[in-house]
């Protein structure tokens, strides 16, 4: 999953960067919304984590800007102001949610997860496809109860397709997905993760290749049925 960081602080989007990448996720940081509206409107991000005020363009003014361009990509507003009337400014302004500073990272972390699951329809941070089942606040996988011995990008990777079955996705949109803007890939890089996913899915019982299909000229998407018990199938 990728993030977008708007946050004219430094040392706080700094400290925000790192912790979400450590999470596993992909993230990208402007420093005002200026930059902040190019980034949103040029790239397909998951959530947003946008701090209200900033200088050049303030965080009310590009989140309005961003919905008008048609962008709804979910957004965690960040604000130093805790009156009643600034949050429903915030959220009337199309934010999806707010967090009052000064805040812990455990809780936005939390409310980053909230958004993501709610933009997707998923209730709850478990998310199951037959045999294999995902936990996105634990960051893990299993088959059968069993975990996965995934590296960090294998398991976003597992997670983008999960979260969005039947989807065919391309490998630029993959690569969109997983990596930061300024990450320089080779053309084969994305071949390369499903592949050794695919292997590691065999291993634990799964035919990998049947669960992530390639689709010719268009990219990789999850077949559910792949991963169904035997006497389902």
């Amino acid at each position: 999953m990728r993030i977008l960081i708007v946050e004219d602080t430094a040392s706080l989007a700094r400290s925000l960067a790192q912790g979400l990448t450590e999470e596993g996720f992909a993230v990208d940081v402007a420093g005002d919304g200026e930059e902040g509206l190019h980034f949103a409107t040029e790239i397909p991000y998951d959530a947003i984590v946008l701090d209200r005020m900033m200088p050049r363009m303030d965080g009310l003014t590009m989140l309005r800007r961003a919905r008008e361009q048609g962008v709804h990509t979910p957004v965690l507003l960040l604000t130093a102001l805790g009156e009643v009337q600034d949050r429903i400014e915030g959220l009337d302004g199309g934010a999806d949610d707010y967090l009052v500073k000064p805040f812990a990272f455990d809780e936005l972390l939390a409310r980053v997860r909230a958004l993501l699951r709610r933009h997707r329809g998923q209730a709850r941070n478990q998310v199951e496809v037959g045999r294999l089942r995902l936990d996105l606040a634990a960051r893990t996988a299993e088959v059968d109860g069993r975990l996965l011995p995934l590296t960090a990008r294998e398991l976003a990777l597992l997670e983008l397709l999960c979260l969005e079955p039947e989807t065919t996705f391309s490998r630029t949109a993959i690569a969109e997905r997983l990596y930061s803007e300024e990450k320089d890939l080779d053309s084969n890089v994305i071949d390369v993760f499903v592949g050794r996913l695919r292997r590691k899915l065999d291993a634990a019982g799964l035919p990998g290749a049947d669960l992530i299909r390639t689709q010719r000229g268009a990219g990789y998407r999850l077949d559910p049925a792949a991963a169904a018990p035997p006497a389902s199938r």
